[in-house]
């Protein structure tokens, strides 16, 4: 039969094209994570030669041709062949409009563009990142172009992370955050000394804490046999497969908050990758689904899970076991309050739940303007002081706690932060779900959080990329995504944490 003959050839190209991804992501892994800086002259080469060739095989003429002939048959697959079959053909599509040389020029560019972040980051000059950041915006302004849009230029890459939503939805929806929030964080920031997060800001030793994120990531369900936690300037997450997951976290001695959060949010991503069907693991549909539903998880597990009371019953006396001289007197009370605390802060991955959106509409907002080139790199400091000054009440001392603060677009990945923001909404949607089908708060208060990975397992994970977003929305919490869920808690629990 000529379509399992065109079936054999795709899946075998697709494999010889999952192990140059394999390759390369080893490399990014090492690049961030300890190799020497010099390394990078030649490791961003071979990353270049390896999405060069993932190239050549995307867009060669006996490949699409087969792909073409399983597209024509698609109702003599199964569930699994046709939506790799399915999804193969969109990347194609949007990869072969972009010239090889550009391609592989662009990949090389990012790989040198981190550690040059990292480094004017670490050094306060965004000078050093700024000619990488105009040659990354150019490339992405030239991608939207190959590539086409409706309405909006921005809509292009935001359908690389969230395929079908568009600005005029998230106008709408961040519209609708603003008009109901901001009061309320306008309400609280006057009461700002009325719970105190002092006691987390003490000197915390770098390696308990190293010590803690081990184990409060084994115990939320992370896997050490199949993945690993190192240290990077900014935490992320790597599932190269459901058997080989990375993350990493960062740590200071004077706050306790980076590392504990930091590591339980990422924890989030890569129990979902360590969760992934075994039916599927093994091809292109083998890892999460849109960031919105993988920002789900880990806002799930760092806000939902981590920052309610019950969670920390069962293993505060461990904490305070591990810092006896900061916590011995804390009660679970205070430290509750403190882990909740809301306040206009400068960093995004330190912010507070309720003021988490307004960092994420801040970006949003830039990245639709620099794609839409109406303003410039250059211009970006004072620009981005000059809206957190608008929206949050803060200024930046220094471009290292603002405009550098964020290595997303070192790493090329303009139209992502949206996906924040509609993962925390679907978070408390599928929590609300949850908390119908099993006793969340009994669960937590007996250290029983493998309940939790089971259920979202079997409702989200396993799930992988077989289904669109909003089906695994269906799935998890009977409708598509709805922003009333995130906004009524949000709402609820700081009204009474703040008695407003």
């Amino acid at each position: 039969m000529k379509y399992q003959e065109a079936l054999d050839y795709v899946i075998n190209k697709l494999e010889e094209l999952s192990n140059y991804d394999y390759a390369s992501s080893i490399i990014y892994w090492d690049l961030e994570t300890g190799a020497p800086k010099e390394g990078i002259r030649k490791a961003s080469k071979v990353l270049g030669f390896y999405s060069g060739e993932s190239h050549k095989i995307l867009t060669d003429h006996k490949f699409n041709k087969n792909l073409d002939l399983l597209l024509a048959n698609l109702d003599l697959l199964d569930a699994i062949h046709k939506k790799i079959v399915i999804e193969t053909k969109k990347d194609i599509e949007n990869i072969k409009k972009i010239p090889l040389h550009e391609y592989k020029e662009y990949s090389e560019l990012l790989s040198k563009a981190q550690p040059v972040w990292a480094e004017a980051r670490g050094k306060n000059d965004f000078s050093l990142f700024l000619p990488y950041l105009e040659k990354i915006i150019k490339y992405k302004q030239n991608y939207v172009n190959y590539k086409g849009y409706k309405e909006h230029p921005y809509d292009a890459v935001l359908d690389d992370y969230e395929p079908g939503i568009t600005v005029k939805q998230l106008d709408i929806f961040f519209e609708d955050l603003k008009e109901k929030l901001v009061p309320l964080i306008l309400k609280i920031n006057k009461k700002k000394d009325f719970i105190s997060d002092d006691l987390l800001k003490l000197d915390y030793s770098v390696e308990k804490q190293k010590d803690f994120s081990i184990f409060i990531a084994k115990y939320l369900g992370f896997d050490f046999e199949r993945g690993l936690l190192k240290e990077s300037a900014h935490p992320f997450s790597m599932g190269l497969n459901k058997y080989d997951v990375r993350m990493t976290t960062r740590y200071f001695s004077n706050d306790l908050q980076p590392s504990l959060f930091g590591t339980i949010h990422e924890s989030g991503h890569s129990i979902y990758e360590q969760n992934i069907g075994e039916d599927i693991w093994e091809t292109r549909l083998g890892g999460g689904n849109s960031m919105g539903i993988h920002e789900s998880q880990s806002r799930l597990y760092e806000n939902l899970v981590a920052r309610s009371l019950e969670f920390w019953i069962p293993i505060y006396p461990k904490l305070q076991e591990v810092f006896p001289e900061n916590l011995k007197d804390v009660t679970l009370d205070e430290f509750y309050k403190a882990i909740n605390k809301s306040q206009s802060d400068l960093i995004r991955v330190e912010a507070d739940e309720l003021t988490y959106s307004l960092h994420i509409i801040l970006r949003y907002e830039i990245e639709k303007e620099l794609i839409e080139g109406k303003i410039r790199a250059c211009d970006l400091p004072k620009i981005w002081n000059e809206r957190m000054e608008k929206y949050l009440g803060v200024t930046p001392p220094n471009d290292s706690h603002g405009v550098l603060q964020d290595v997303h677009w070192a790493a090329g990945l303009f139209g992502y932060f949206p996906s924040y923001a509609l993962g925390s909404a679907n978070a408390s949607q599928i929590m609300n779900t949850m908390r119908d089908k099993l006793d969340v708060d009994t669960i937590l208060k007996e250290g029983r959080l493998e309940k939790i990975k089971e259920y979202l397992g079997e409702n989200i994970h396993k799930y992988g990329k077989l289904k669109d977003p909003n089906e695994i929305m269906e799935i998890a919490t009977g409708e598509t995504p709805n922003s009333k869920y995130y906004v009524d808690y949000l709402i609820d629990k700081y009204s009474k944490l703040y008695e407003v």
